[in-house]
């Protein structure tokens, strides 16, 4: 249990990659709060649950990780997993879709770890990992506003380990290429489905990177492709 204790918290916690993270990170011995724009699940997560937040809010972010760090006794780490996907040409679509998926893939990763920085100071030993994407390096056709939206996620995590480097804090992020998730296999019926990504094999790599055993880990944007 490499996580014996430490104190997570994880947006976009009530989504497929969402929950499967929070019980991986419990199972490792974390303690754990869900942060999400959905309402809180009624069921025992065994999580801290904090519903109908946008993250994208500056404020609304710090006052859901302030009342996450409270519920938690201090932060240790922040797991940034808030996100959408649009598939949409350039030629057919709006440009308002620029401005949703940068809202909700970038924005919220932005004013969450904003908002956490001092707890992951305080901490001694801070972690941020954000959920990057593949497709962030080479976009396809109909792929310009995700694949931009996840390269500014990208950079966002290369300056913010530069400018954490030195207090204590590692900031890292996974780039997946397709996730299996009952979503995307609705979307992709006739795809190889053991090609892609699961999503606790994701949480796996997630977990590493909050670990002690990263603590020499910054700056980090890691592939993660299954067979894609």
């Amino acid at each position: 249990m490499e996580l014996q204790g430490k104190r997570i918290a994880v947006t976009g916690a009530f989504g497929a990659l969402g929950a499967a993270v929070v019980q991986a990170l419990i199972a490792d011995g974390a303690r754990v709060a869900g942060i999400d724009r959905a309402p809180a699940p009624t069921n025992d997560t065994g999580a801290k649950n904090f519903g109908g937040v946008d993250l994208a809010d500056a404020q609304a972010a710090k006052t859901a990780i302030d009342a996450a760090a409270r519920a938690l006794g201090g932060l240790d780490g922040l797991v940034n997993i808030a996100g959408t996907f649009r598939w949409e040409t350039l030629v057919d679509g709006s440009a308002d879709t620029w401005d949703l998926l940068y809202r909700i893939n970038l924005r919220t990763a932005v004013a969450a770890s904003q908002a956490a920085i001092p707890h992951l100071v305080a901490s001694g030993a801070g972690r941020i990992v954000n959920i990057g994407a593949a497709a962030s390096a080479k976009a396809g056709a109909g792929m310009g506003a995700y694949a931009a939206s996840k390269a500014g996620v990208a950079r966002l995590t290369e300056a913010l380990a530069e400018e954490l480097k030195d207090r204590g804090v590692t900031v890292n992020a996974v780039l997946p290429s397709i996730i299996d998730t009952a979503a995307n296999r609705a979307d992709m019926p006739k795809s190889d489905f053991s090609r892609w990504v699961a999503p606790a094999q994701l949480a796996g790599v997630i977990a590493f990177l909050l670990s002690d055993a990263a603590s020499v880990v910054t700056g980090a944007l890691l592939p993660v492709m299954g067979r894609v």
